[in-house]
């Protein structure tokens, strides 16, 4: 199908591209950027008032499918990304059962591509069963198709085992997804502070960061396997990230749009929805997450995306399970951080498409993901920056519908609204207002 998007503002942030111009999209690659009145289009989409930049890539959604399609099915979360602009998905190893057999691996993309809604990278468990007691056949799940591995929010308690892991990983290019976190120090259910004190909840000292966060750094620098670090949650791990990359370790780290927001004052009375790991924690580390994010030293934000089902959710804030759906959230609060904090647009999008494309990598081929340039595969974004929009239950796509972001309960409207998504070039997502 020939597709042409005319009259947007076209921002590509890989390259520097910012302009008014049309995008002609043929055979599912960008064929031409610039003035396109003579391309004979089978479809069109009027951009006028409007961005156009690549699709977003996020790098943590759990999709509950396959063991927990009770909470989020595969259909319905990749409509979810594409609602939100998202393109390109990498998803953890945690389903049930893990992602540790090559066939599961398979499965699961066959079954991703047949919705046509959303490009998918499944990491791989690190071990098997995600059980931290034996690797899991490395080679087999990379070439089945996994991007990386991960013991995703499953804490590895032998540091020798990650040690040997590690080692592995560096011998055949593959990159270890962590999540910093220390076994014994992390069993709470909110940050210790005043908060969590005076909630009479149990704290996760940022200890439970930072002691997981020295061990990585450690093993790295004698392995000199590559780490991305995922979902930074302090002011202490952000400067111990910042110490490592200016050593020229080969980390990346992201941090999620909860984190990036909110604090642990925001739990008020009990709020379950304010139920989250990592937990939110106090201003200074969200101020940290910030900079760190605009400097570079924090790479991409990710949504962090967790549908939970109402019986999980509706109940007292130690009890309940945490996680929330953000996925269709996650344009808008990139925007609406670059906005209060004074980043510019191009580097606010940076850091949700061409910078966590860079931290896949070579994962991701000759595809051009996370950029917008003639002969790149046409995955794009079309939003409005204007306009606003409610985020409720109603409105959501994702089958969870629990978010920190209600607003039924905060009360504030969220910015930028997607118009459009195009997944090598055609439409998997298109509002009525277009």
């Amino acid at each position: 199908m020939k597709l042409l998007i005319h009259d947007g503002r076209v921002i590509d942030p890989a390259t520097g591209r910012d302009e008014r111009a049309d995008v002609a999209i043929a055979d599912g690659h960008i064929a031409a950027i610039g003035r396109a009145a003579d391309f004979d289009a089978e479809r069109r989409i009027d951009a006028r008032g409007c961005i156009v930049m690549p699709g977003l890539v996020d790098l943590a959604v759990r999709l509950r499918e396959p063991g927990r399609e009770h909470e989020g099915m595969l259909r319905s979360e990749l409509r979810a990304a594409a609602a939100g602009g998202v393109t390109s998905l990498v998803c953890p190893p945690d389903t049930d059962p893990p992602l540790d057999e090559p066939g599961l691996v398979e499965m699961l993309k066959f079954r991703a591509r047949r919705q046509s809604s959303c490009r998918l990278f499944p990491l791989g468990a690190l071990t098997r069963g995600l059980g931290g007691d034996a690797l899991t056949e490395m080679a087999h799940l990379s070439e089945a198709g996994c991007v990386g591995f991960s013991q995703a929010d499953h804490p590895l308690r032998d540091t020798s085992l990650l040690m040997r892991a590690l080692q592995y990983a560096a011998t055949f290019g593959y990159t270890v997804w962590l999540r910093p976190q220390d076994a014994w120090l992390s069993g709470g259910v909110a940050a210790s502070g005043a908060v969590a004190t005076r909630l009479g909840l149990a704290g996760v000292p940022v200890a439970a960061e930072t002691v997981a966060l020295h061990t990585i750094v450690e093993l790295a620098r004698a392995t000199g396997a590559r780490v991305h670090l995922c979902r930074l949650s302090s002011a202490a791990g952000v400067e111990l990230v910042r110490r490592a990359k200016a050593e020229g370790l080969p980390l990346s780290a992201d941090v999620n749009v909860h984190s990036l927001h909110l604090t642990d004052v925001d739990i008020g009375y009990f709020n379950a929805d304010m139920r989250l790991n990592p937990p939110l924690r106090q201003q200074a580390d969200r101020a940290a997450l910030r900079r760190a994010l605009a400097d570079g030293t924090i790479d991409a934000l990710v949504s962090d995306h967790s549908p939970v089902a109402d019986d999980a959710k509706n109940l007292p804030f130690a009890e309940a399970e945490p996680g929330a759906s953000a996925v269709e959230l996650l344009l808008s609060l990139a925007l609406k951080w670059g906005r209060d904090d004074g980043v510019d647009l191009p580097r606010t999008l940076a850091r949700v498409t061409s910078d966590p494309a860079r931290v896949l990598g070579a994962s991701l081929g000759a595809l051009g993901v996370g950029r917008l340039v003639e002969g790149a595969v046409a995955d794009l974004c079309v939003f409005d920056p204007d306009a606003t929009w409610s985020v409720t239950r109603e409105v959501l796509v994702s089958q969870g519908k629990h978010t920190p972001f209600d607003f039924t309960v905060t009360g504030t409207a969220l910015p930028g609204r997607v118009r459009a998504t195009v997944l090598a070039g055609g439409v998997s997502y298109q509002a009525a207002a277009v």
